[in-house]
């Protein structure tokens, strides 16, 4: 986790939102994981979806789907999750990096409880759950008009803004240079690029560059060779029944002419002669 949030400084904030709102609010980490939710325990509906083991799997599945598209859309993300209620998902951005989530959910936003329940029922058919129990819980919910989600959405957005603003949300840049190695590291025979970097830990070009180049004086390019050289001299000596090649596609070195003139550059002999002496 590279993000921490002041929970003290969170929880009435939160409390607030769910007292004007009626909506249920949850925070997540940059990771996709749930830290706090307001109120911490689900509506009836919610709770009965997750009596199933397949129903709550999809419930999971939804929650990080919908911050990975918000992560993409840099912007709030509306969706009905898999059991038929609205939500909605905003980042949590410091500067070009995404801290962490805010998901307000369970929202029934249908024009009236028999339409909202002929969809729920539907979609819900083949999970392992009371249906008379789950009608029941439908006609609890409130019904909300788009108007009212849209400003309530409206208030998530400054909940978000507020976070970063009021350092309630703190960004930990120490974690995230070694968790960029990591995936490097576990991903050297892919096609490894700024692109795929940025992508996957929902930051921006500049800052990327801005990581590599405080932390070890190079670009990023200059920095998944060098991984890659690393990894390499590594499997030379600790694994001398690689042939050459092997260890050059290991690495992620497509060009075996290049992967030989690199090696001899960075080490000043050869792959073989260092796999010998090592």
């Amino acid at each position: 986790m590279i993000s921490s949030f002041d929970l003290d400084k969170l929880k009435p904030l939160f409390q607030d939102f769910y007292t004007l709102t009626g909506i249920h609010i949850s925070l997540f980490s940059e990771r996709y994981e749930e830290i706090f939710p307001y109120p911490e325990e689900l509506p009836s509906f919610c709770q009965l979806i997750r009596t199933d083991a397949e129903a709550t799997i999809h419930c999971k599945n939804c929650d990080r789907e919908s911050c990975r598209i918000a992560a993409r859309q840099h912007n709030v993300y509306f969706y009905q999750c898999h059991a038929g209620l609205t939500e909605a998902c905003t980042p949590i951005y410091m500067g070009e990096v995404i801290a962490g989530y805010i998901i307000v959910g369970n929202i029934f936003a249908y024009p009236d409880h028999e339409t909202g329940w002929q969809t729920i029922r539907k979609l819900c058919m083949d999970y392992n759950i009371d249906q008379a129990a789950l009608q029941a819980a439908c006609l609890e919910r409130p019904i909300l008009s788009r108007q009212y989600v849209l400003a309530a959405c409206h208030i998530l957005e400054a909940v978000a803004s507020y976070l970063c603003n009021e350092r309630v949300a703190i960004l930990k840049k120490g974690n995230l240079h070694t968790r960029i190695d990591e995936y490097i590291l576990q991903h050297l025979t892919d096609d490894l690029s700024v692109a795929t970097l940025c992508q996957q830990f929902s930051i921006g070009k500049t800052y990327l560059y801005e990581i590599t180049s405080s932390t070890y004086g190079i670009g990023v390019a200059e920095h998944i060779r060098s991984l890659r050289m690393e990894h390499a001299r590594k499997l030379l000596k600790d694994s001398p029944e690689l042939s050459v090649s092997d260890v050059a596609s290991a690495c992620g070195f497509k060009d075996y002419n290049y992967f030989i003139s690199a090696f001899r550059k960075n080490t000043g002999c050869s792959p073989k002669q260092y796999q010998k002496n090592g």
